[in-house]
């Protein structure tokens, strides 16, 4: 089985060790910290947007209308694609060298999801080019406005699907090294 995230069906066996200890069904437990908490609010939002725009695009093949689809569909992925570039920013440059220095038996793991990172920069800079050329053609009155909506439909759903698999299994990776080393995430 490979790693690379286009491909991967699970988080490799390898770096599921920390769900022994700390396994999903104990995350609402007390125990979770602060830090755990918001990742998974972070997390939480990711999907929730990605939801709202499969949404939108369902509602269009449905026999919505361009002009709503734009309307509901840009604003949203907009902000998706800076709030999920910013935070891939903050892991890999503040909370993944932590992680490799108090875990240091989940460098493999964490550097498993870096790589995940540079797999997702690039299907969010085809979401941005698909989602620029939408707009534009929209707002030209261009004739393929509709294809132009069809591709960053498409461009939506392939970067939904890795995101998706990169979310879960960096949150089994996360959650539990940073509920057993609470102290080093601490604020």
């Amino acid at each position: 089985m490979s790693d690379a995230l286009d491909v991967r069906q699970a988080l490799p066996e390898a770096h599921r060790w920390l769900l022994e200890t700390y396994p999903r069904l104990r995350w609402h437990d007390a125990e979770l910290g602060e830090v755990a908490r918001f990742w998974l609010q972070m997390h939480g939002g990711f999907r929730q947007k990605q939801a709202a725009m499969a949404g939108q695009v369902a509602a269009w093949h449905a026999g919505g209308d361009l002009v709503s689809l734009h309307r509901g569909l840009i604003p949203t992925l907009q902000a998706y694609l800076q709030h999920l570039d910013g935070h891939h920013r903050v892991e890999t440059g503040h909370y993944f060298p932590v992680m490799r220095r108090v875990e240091p038996r989940i460098t493999a793991g964490i550097d498993l999801l870096d790589a995940d990172h540079d797999a997702i920069h690039g299907q969010l800079e085809a979401l941005f080019k698909a989602g620029l050329g939408f707009h534009q053609a929209l707002a030209s009155g261009a004739p393929d406005a509709a294809d132009h909506a069809a591709h960053l439909a498409d461009a939506l759903e392939r970067a939904s699907r890795q995101t998706d698999r990169h979310l879960e299994d960096e949150e089994d990776i996360v959650i539990p090294l940073i509920t057993r080393h609470a102290d080093a995430f601490a604020h």
